[in-house]
């Protein structure tokens, strides 16, 4: 079973961001506020899931912190993402190493971008796994250039075939309409197809051959002829008239219904005898496909900022679109001297232009710099084309395209930059917020010692001032010869230094430091032994319920001390239901689980026993929770309380190996729950010995080392009192002196904080020479915590400083008849 009132996945995933953001530290900021889109997630915790998202993540995919933070990154990935791509991205998360991948990623609104991702994981300190660190970019705009050359490319096979099939056609004259203009005749014969094409005769019906109009007259020729056309084509007809020998126009023809059709007309000019023009004859080729191809590539090549060039090796000029002439800051012209387009080339780059490459295929991919020729700026293009086969001429020409591609360059190096120094810039964070935390934890340590001294002070003047104004009371009584009253003063200074001795338990119990008799406890009989005096302390207006679980395990603890944290508990409890209320008190066996380990510093995963103490009353708030095992913190009235009740409750517990745990809520009452380890074991049998201090029946030796005069005078008179002989000395090597000479020596009385040679090493080395002697330590601060656990050797006791004469006589007494 787990530990009661544990917390749920959203405490752990909100535990989980804080951290994440606590251990980017000042690096947070910069992170946030990136241009570049970047999370985090927690592979400790189920999924692995977002613990940061800063604002250019949500940006990019539209997404809201809320609806980020606590799931798996699997929710940007859609139908068409790369399974490979995905699986890369397992596979490096598996094996923890750094992940660069492209991948296919989702919008919020479910629109596509392509994303470059790289994921690096982040260890701790200890070399642990923390968190994975995702930095992304987007690429879609790169995809989407490629996705345009990839459909350039096609319209340009397309393009290619068509001009193939053009030149078949005008090989073979098969679809193609023919004229023949006799000059001197003045006399135009055309075929059908001319025809129907310029609109001289109608349009054939399909399945049947256009036919031949018969001769004409020469201004037949510009019949159809778009108006805005028709100047330029007289024009270049009247130069075949006045001798020009090749006549090549493309231009449109207007069809009665409206409609425009585009048409290359191809002719020569033949001549007579007498060397003048005889003949004018040609073919006439529609290209009104060819044309809509050419024109939804230039809108391509415009929306793309792709630029389409044309170049035959050898030749000085390249044939070039508006867009190419762009992309090189050069005036647009159909042609460019092809040395002034290399020229541009950054110096040690591969030209855009190849003249050396004189076979068919693909051109080799190019990527180079270039300077701008209007305004100087270096930009990155790249060449993509292919040598093709000239279907007239069998020579070579390099059709292809450039692009920009600076921004994806720009990209790269940003990316490849952070790669290279994140780990330096991680690192540098870390150490920078363990700095911080170290000078964090140094003031919470000043701001926790002054608060305890001061506290400590303040009590202990109170009780200093009732100790010593007793005493000089009874030093003027004394001096006057004036007796009475005298067992008076006595009592008033012998409560004082109890509760001082009773306030230097608690503070051992908070330092987790004071000497614990730890033997078998059944929860169930001590709990059931104090309800009297439970129900006496709590008084008539609160109900009190004892609730004790069957087959409860025994645990090992200081029953005193126990008793003492219960009835603190239930005092607490009393004390916020100023108008009454139930208090439970109840027992279980409880087994506390690896996930609450992790989250109890201090606490082992285990078999416990649970003692719970429930009020009705008042309840804490969250900050009065988190300091209420503060030293010397109260929430109570001025003089009503010292603040060191949960304190010593804490101490208690954990020098105890258990844990302690406040659940409350404002107005909703309390529950203290105290988790002491189970005992596998028998409970021994009660043993107290109560009765007058013994004396001394043979004149016993006692050797007493004790540094303290006062404390060294004191014991050794009441020694004395008691009837045992003494020797004593100041500190530890005198002490060995004495136990190493041949004085008969019956016991050893020794503080354990003893300079120079503590009391343990005292007695370890006394008894090198005499292994029988008896030793009993006194300390009142017991710096190692064995002594009171039951890790004394056969014939050594203890006792606690402030102690009583009949303690002390009676422990003597136990140790030297054992």
């Amino acid at each position: 079973m787990s530990a009661p009132g544990g917390t749920g996945t959203g405490d752990l995933l909100a535990a989980a961001i804080v951290a994440a953001r606590t251990r980017a530290g000042p690096l947070l900021t910069a992170l946030e506020h990136s241009r570049q889109p970047m999370l985090i997630s927690d592979p400790r915790l189920p999924d692995n899931p977002v613990v940061f998202a800063n604002q250019a993540f949500l940006t990019l995919t539209g997404y809201e912190s809320r609806e980020v933070l606590g799931r798996n990154c699997r929710f940007l990935q859609g139908p068409e993402t790369d399974p490979g791509a995905m699986a890369a991205i397992r596979e490096g998360l598996r094996e923890q190493r750094v992940v660069r991948v492209t991948i296919l990623n989702y919008r919020r609104d479910g629109s596509r971008f392509w994303n470059q991702l790289l994921v690096c994981p982040i260890h701790d300190e200890a070399g642990r796994l923390v968190n994975f660190f995702a930095s992304q970019v987007d690429m879609s705009h790169v995809h989407e250039a490629e996705a345009g050359r990839t459909r350039l490319a096609d319209i340009e096979r397309r393009l290619t075939e068509a001009q193939r099939q053009l030149s078949l056609t005008l090989s073979s004259a098969g679809i193609a309409g023919t004229w023949d203009w006799d000059i001197q005749a003045k006399r135009l014969h055309v075929d059908g197809r001319f025809a129907a094409l310029t609109g001289l005769s109608p349009a054939p019906r399909p399945g049947t051959l256009p036919l031949d109009p018969g001769p004409l007259p020469v201004s037949a020729f510009f019949s159809g002829i778009h108006p805005l056309d028709r100047l330029r084509v007289r024009l270049a007809v009247s130069g075949i008239l006045g001798g020009a020998e090749v006549f090549d126009k493309e231009y449109r023809l207007l069809a009665p219904d409206g409609s425009v059709r585009w048409v290359h007309a191809r002719g020569r000019c033949h001549f007579g005898a007498d060397e003048r023009p005889a003949r004018f004859t040609g073919v006439l080729v529609e290209v009104t496909e060819q044309k809509r191809v050419e024109e939804r590539l230039r809108i391509a090549q415009s929306a793309g900022r792709v630029g389409a060039f044309e170049h035959v090796p050898g030749f000085a000029t390249v044939a070039a679109s508006p867009q190419f002439c762009s992309l090189l800051g050069l005036v647009p012209a159909r042609t460019v001297a092809a040395s002034a387009v290399n020229a541009l080339v950054v110096e040690g780059d591969p030209p855009l232009l190849a003249p050396d490459q004189r076979h068919e295929g693909e051109l080799p991919p190019v990527e180079t710099r270039v300077r701008l020729a209007d305004t100087g700026e270096v930009r990155w293009l790249a060449r993509r084309g292919e040598a093709i086969r000239d279907t007239e001429t069998s020579g070579l020409r390099h059709v292809g395209v450039i692009y920009d591609i600076t921004e994806s360059k720009q990209a790269e190096v940003a990316l490849r930059e952070l790669n290279d120094t994140l780990e330096a810039r991680v690192r540098e964070a870390v150490a920078e917020r363990e700095r911080a935390e170290e000078q964090l934890r140094q003031s919470q340590k000043m701001e926790a010692v002054g608060q305890l001294t001061g506290g400590i002070a303040h009590d202990f003047n109170n009780l200093l001032t009732g100790i010593v104004g007793s005493l000089d009371l009874m030093q003027t009584r004394i001096n006057e010869g004036r007796t009475e009253n005298l067992t008076r003063y006595a009592g008033l200074a012998m409560a004082s230094a109890q509760r001082a001795a009773a306030l230097t338990h608690r503070l051992l119990a908070f330092s987790r430091r004071q000497p614990l008799e730890s033997r078998p406890v059944d929860a169930n009989r001590l709990v059931s032994s104090m309800d009297e005096l439970m129900r006496r302390t709590l008084g008539e207006r609160v109900q009190l319920e004892v609730v004790v679980a069957g087959g409860l395990w025994l645990t090992l603890c200081d029953p005193n001390q126990l008793e003492n944290a219960i009835l603190n508990l239930a005092i607490n409890a009393r004390d916020a239901m100023p108008e009454g209320g139930r208090l439970t008190i109840e027992t279980a066996n409880a087994h506390l689980d690896d996930a609450y380990a992790a989250r109890e510093v201090g606490v082992r995963a285990g078999q416990y026993v649970c003692i719970g103490v429930t009020d009705t009353g008042t309840g804490m708030p969250p900050d009065v929770i988190a300091r209420a095992f503060d030293p010397f913190f109260t929430t109570k009235p001025i003089g009503q309380g010292t603040g060191l009740g949960l304190s010593m409750i804490y101490g208690f517990a954990k020098q105890s190996e258990g844990n302690v745990k406040i659940y409350s809520e404002a107005g909703q009452g309390t529950t203290v729950k105290l988790y002491l380890p189970r005992y596998h074991g028998e409970i021994e049998a009660s043993s107290d010995i109560r009765g007058e201090a013994p004396r001394a029946e043979r004149g016993e030796t006692v050797l007493v080392v004790e540094d303290d005069p006062t404390v060294r005078a004191l014991v050794i008179e009441v020694l004395h009192e008691l009837g045992y002989r003494t020797l004593e000395a100041g500190d530890g090597p005198a002490g060995l002196r004495l136990l190493q000479s041949a004085s008969h020596i019956d016991l050893l009385v020794t503080d354990v904080g003893l300079p120079g040679l503590n009391g343990r090493q005292l007695a370890d080395q006394a008894r090198l020479v005499r292994p029988n002697l008896k030793v009993l330590f006194m300390t009142g601060y017991a710096e190692n915590a064995a002594f009171g656990n039951g890790h004394l050797g056969p014939g050594m006791q203890m006792i606690t400083k402030p102690f009583p004469v009949e303690g002390l006589a009676t422990k003597i007494r136990s140790i030297i008849e054992g």
